[in-house]
């Protein structure tokens, strides 16, 4: 049986690795912890140099990326909108989301939000490679968050069977969407 102790890393591609590193240590105050840089994939052994570059961002989370300088320009799927593919990170509480906000916008960075999804709160912006982040901090309760399990399969389930959004945590937007 498997047993996942946690994500060791997620890895993205970067248009430029050193302007990449440079964003979320200046941006995210994350620490750049290891450069691994090949002429060649270790996994296929295919001929492709690449810069590959790991960031601390937090309780054991790395987030990393390659640089790739001999593929095609990277662009994103554009059948997918841009709001779906994100990063999403936790921040301590409202304050700091606010706080980090104001921080992001002083930077001169286009930020949206604060969104209010019900049991979250987030803001958005993108880092220079077109990758859409998010900082969020938790509000829910325990109650809520046990509403909301207890219903995970059954909305999967109709949603798999009517490809409707189901209504039973509609709880989480009705005030947004009734104002």
């Amino acid at each position: 049986m498997i047993n996942i102790k946690q994500i060791h890393h997620v890895a993205y591609r970067c248009k430029d690795a050193k302007e990449t590193v440079g964003f979320y240590q200046e941006y995210l105050n994350m620490d750049f912890l290891v450069a691994i840089a090949e002429d060649r994939v270790p996994s296929t052994k295919e001929p492709d140099p690449y810069m590959h570059v790991f960031l601390d961002a937090g309780n054991g989370n790395i987030l990393a990326f390659f640089e790739l300088p001999n593929s095609p320009e990277m662009g994103r799927d554009l059948n997918t909108p841009a709001w779906c593919q994100h990063i999403a990170f936790e921040v301590a509480d409202e304050a700091a989301l606010l706080a980090a906000k104001a921080e992001l916008e002083g930077k001169g960075l286009d930020v949206v939000g604060v969104t209010d999804h019900g049991i979250i709160r987030s803001i958005y912006f993108f880092d220079p490679n077109g990758h859409r982040l998010e900082l969020t901090y938790r509000c829910g309760t325990e109650q809520e968050l046990q509403q909301l399990a207890e219903v995970a399969p059954l909305m999967l389930e109709e949603w798999s069977q009517t490809k409707r959004a189901p209504k039973h945590a509609a709880w989480l937007h009705e005030k947004e969407f009734s104002d």
